[in-house]
């Protein structure tokens, strides 16, 4: 395995923590762009890996970050706007942006997230966004490209389950918008795995990518099945799609950190899985990574998927500040 130097952007977050904890030990040098230093400490103590406070949006200073790098990695996204361009910001200019320090600096190989869904013809904003800027990326000239298209990402440090999670503790009954909408989650260590498998083969050059675990779920069923791993007898009150609108409607006004929106509502209205995965919560064998200019077809080498059943002891293994600290984490503080 040859070792590289790899600059990570988002790599402070959720999936970039648990990305550069692995490319640090396979023991390439990584080089971690933030805006603070201090929100990502736990990176610092990894072998390897240098933290750099940059101002990512800022054309001088992606090229400065780039110089010297065989590959740059691409994890930035967000799920809410702070401001009225906060996806066409992070979703297409960035990717824009990271496209030319690449040609400036001299690095041809390139990694991005996308997400699944991303369509241009999405009624969601973040879906539409995250098509443009995928299209951008793999239609960039000169350049190795490799995109990744991830269903749900569960696993510790989540704020999808953890964020559920934390909403059970407060009441015995939770109506729930979108509780027929369909996911097929994926592991982080999975999807954390595929990016830095990918950078050492070829083959993955030009190629697009759809991440999902083994197995289906609606909405309702990850709900349910959070309650019952954390033991809580709840009663989930499902919401049609009227009612999840106007739900979704009502939290967007809610002052602070957004829970949902009607954007959200609009991303649930199609099916968020992969070709492959087994229904009713019973995990299957079929890969959980293909191709997407390749449906059903053969599995690529980024090893089996994780079982969400397997593992989703994370969210009672932790102490009783996981809650709390589920909000922070999407609070972002």
């Amino acid at each position: 395995m040859t070792k590289q130097n790899i600059c990570v952007l988002g790599g402070g977050g959720f999936v970039g923590s648990h990305l550069v904890s692995l490319l640090a030990a396979r023991g390439h040098r990584v080089v971690v762009a933030t805006q603070r230093r201090a929100r990502i400490k736990h990176l610092l103590v990894l072998p390897g890996v240098e933290v750099v406070e940059a101002d990512i949006h800022d054309p001088a200073a992606l090229q400065s970050l780039f110089t010297g790098m065989d590959a740059a990695i691409n994890l930035v996204g967000i799920l809410h706007e702070s401001r009225p361009d906060g996806f066409q910001h992070a979703h297409v200019e960035l990717p824009r942006k990271v496209i030319a320090a690449c040609a400036a600096s001299g690095v041809r190989r390139l990694l991005h997230m996308s997400a699944l869904g991303a369509e241009a013809a999405s009624k969601s904003r973040y879906q539409q966004s995250k098509s443009a800027g995928e299209a951008l990326v793999r239609g960039a000239p000169g350049l190795d490209t490799t995109v990744f298209r991830p269903s749900v990402i569960f696993g510790p440090g989540d704020s999808f389950l953890a964020l559920f999670a934390g909403l059970l503790q407060l009441a015995p009954v939770v109506p729930l918008a979108g509780a027929a909408a369909r996911f097929q989650p994926v592991f982080v260590g999975d999807v954390a795995r595929a990016f830095a498998n990918a950078l050492e083969r070829p083959e993955t050059f030009g190629q697009r990518y759809d991440l999902c675990g083994p197995t289906v779920y609606t909405l309702a069923e990850l709900v349910n099945l959070t309650a019952n791993t954390l033991g809580l007898r709840r009663r989930i009150l499902p919401l049609g799609a009227t009612a999840s609108y106007w739900f979704a409607r009502l939290m967007e006004l809610k002052p602070g950190a957004k829970l949902m929106t009607r954007d959200n509502h609009y991303a649930m209205l199609t099916d968020n899985v992969c070709l492959g995965g087994q229904p009713g919560g019973q995990p299957g064998g079929q890969p959980g990574e293909q191709p997407s200019e390749q449906p059903g077809g053969c599995a690529q080498p980024f090893g089996p998927p994780t079982p969400l059943e397997s593992v989703i002891g994370y969210l009672k293994e932790a102490d009783a500040r996981r809650s709390y600290m589920g909000f922070r984490t999407h609070a972002g503080r």
